[in-house]
C-alpha cells in the first residue's frame, strides 16, 4: 500500500488536520490508545485480502534480514523472554517457532510463498482507528562529542537510571518511585531538573542542551569523548510520564510551520532563540535514563540486542508481540521525494512516542545521513505480522529442538 506523505518529522511529530475539501477532515489521532486489554493485531482470515508476499519471499535470503532475525530467535531462547508472553493470543512458543520456521522456508521463491500460504497466518495491526492505518516515523542513532566529567564547555548531562525507579518485571513499564511510604508517581522532567534530585547520577556531559535532549529522544548514541575514547550509551528506562513533542509544540505556538518541522529546522530555531530551549524541553514530562553499552552490542534496542538499519521496527510493546517478523508497507524518503517501502522487518524496539496501535518507528541507522532521513520520515502505511498457524507450532518446535540437539 502506498502511504500518504505528511510534512512532519520524527522526533517532534504532531498530527496535522488535512484540508482541501469543503469540509475539513477530522484530525487523525495516531496515538489513540486501545481499550484496556485489547490486542494490537487481527488475523486476516481471507487470503485474498493478504498483502503481496513478493517482498517477503524476495527478502528472506537477504543477509541483513537473516542476521537481524537470528537475533530475535536467540532472544526467544533467553529465560527472561518468558516474562513478555503471552502477548494477546501469541505465546512465546508461537513467536519462537514462527521465527524459526520463517528462517527455514524453502530457498526458492515459489516454494517459500507456497509454504507461507499453507503454514502461516497474516496478522494486521488494527491501526489508529481500526482501519489498519499506521503512521510510520523514523529514528536514528546520533554521533556526538561528549565528556565523562563536567567542564566549562561540557555541562549538559544525561543520567543513569536511579535506584528508586520501579518498573513492572513483566512489561518493563515504569510503575513509579520507591519511597518509605510505597510506590508513588515519579517526578516530571521539570521536577527532576529543578530539584537536582539526580545529582551524582550523571553518565556523560554534552556541550549542547539540545544534543543531550536529542540523545534522550532517540534512546542511544555513539559518543566521541574528549579523552579520545569512544563511548556507547543506550536506554535504561524512563520516569513513566507521557512524551510531548518539542516540534509539535513549536508548530502549535506558531513558531514553525507544520510543513517545515525537522531536526535541522528545530536546531536553527533554538540557535536564534536560545532562551526558549529550556521552556520547550520542559514541556515534555518524559525523562529518559541511560547506561553504557559495549560496542559489540550497540546500538541496542529495548530487547537488549543490536538493532539493524531498515530492518528493526519500534512499536508499542504493550500491544504487539516482541521480536516477530513484520511486513511494512509504506513510503520512505529518497532524494527530493520518497519511494515505496515494502520491507520485511523485525519488531525489536520501542520508543518514547510509540504508544499505540497506529504508530511505528523505522530504525534508519547511525549518523548525519540517517538523521536527515529520519527527520523526513512521517508517512501512513500498514504492517503485517507473519505467524505460524497455531496447530503447526508444535511441529516446528519439535523440528527446532531436534536441530538444537544435533549441534
Amino acid at each position: 500500500m502506498s502511504g500518504r506523505r505528511i510534512g512532519l518529522c520524527l522526533l517532534l511529530m504532531m498530527a496535522v488536520a488535512f484540508s482541501g475539501c469543503k469540509k475539513p477532515m477530522p484530525e487523525p489521532d495516531y496515538g489513540r490508545p486501545l481499550p484496556e486489554g485489547a490486542f494490537g493485531l487481527r488475523r486476516i482470515m481471507d487470503q485474498s485480502l493478504w498483502p503481496d508476499l513478493t517482498p517477503v519471499v524476495r527478502q528472506l535470503t537477504d543477509p541483513n534480514f537473516r542476521e537481524a532475525a537470528e537475533r530475535s530467535l536467540r532472544w526467544y531462547g533467553y529465560p527472561s523472554s518468558k516474562a513478555y508472553f503471552p502477548s494477546g493470543p501469541i505465546s512465546l512458543a508461537h513467536a519462537q517457532a514462527s521465527m524459526y520456521a520463517l528462517l527455514h522456508l524453502p530457498q526458492d521463491r515459489a516454494g517459500a510463498e507456497a509454504t507461507i500460504r499453507s503454514d502461516f497466518d497474516i496478522w494486521e495491526s488494527v491501526g489508529w482507528d481500526g482501519s489498519g492505518v499506521v503512521l510510520f516515523t523514523g529514528y536514528y542513532t546520533p554521533i556526538f562529542r561528549g565528556s565523562r566529567s563536567r567542564t566549562g564547555e561540557y555541562k549538559y548531562p544525561i543520567y543513569q537510571r536511579p535506584p528508586d525507579l520501579v518498573s513492572d518485571p513483566v512489561t518493563g513499564e515504569t510503575q513509579g518511585r520507591q519511597t518509605s511510604a510505597g510506590i508513588v508517581t515519579y517526578p516530571t522532567r521539570s521536577q527532576i531538573e529543578t530539584s537536582r534530585m539526580l545529582s551524582g547520577r550523571e553518565l556523560v556531559y554534552f556541550a549542547s542542551r539540545l544534543d543531550a535532549y536529542v540523545v534522550e529522544v532517540n534512546g542511544s548514541a555513539k559518543l566521541q569523548m574528549t579523552d579520545g575514547s569512544t563511548m556507547y550509551v543506550g536506554y535504561a528506562g524512563t520516569n513513566g510520564h507521557e512524551y510531548t513533542s518539542v516540534g509539535g509544540q513549536l508548530v502549535k505556538d506558531g513558531k514553525l510551520s507544520a510543513n517545515r518541522v525537522s531536526l535541522p529546522a528545530i536546531r536553527e530555531y533554538f540557535l536564534a532563540h536560545p532562551n526558549e530551549l529550556d521552556e520547550y524541553i520542559r514541556r515534555n514530562d518524559r525523562f529518559v535514563f541511560f547506561r553504557e553499552y559495549t560496542g559489540d552490542n550497540w546500538p541496542a534496542g529495548s530487547l537488549g540486542f543490536r538493532v539493524t538499519p531498515m530492518r528493526s521496527l519500534a512499536t508499542d510493546k504493550a500491544i504487539f508481540p516482541r521480536g516477530c517478523a513484520v511486513l511494512v508497507n509504506t513510503r520512505v524518503p529518497s532524494g527530493m521525494g520518497d519511494r515505496t517501502f515494502d520491507q520485511l522487518m523485525l519488531d525489536q524496539d520501542t520508543g518514547g512516542a510509540i504508544r499505540a496501535a497506529g504508530r511505528a518507528d523505522i530504525y534508519m541507522g547511525i549518523g548525519p545521513e540517517a538523521e536527515r532521513t529520519a527527520g523526513r520520515q512521517i508517512t501512513e502505511g500498514r504492517m503485517y505480522y507473519l505467524l505460524l498457524k497455531p496447530e503447526l507450532v508444535i511441529n516446528w518446535h519439535n523440528r527446532m529442538s531436534t536441530e538444537a540437539k544435533t549441534k
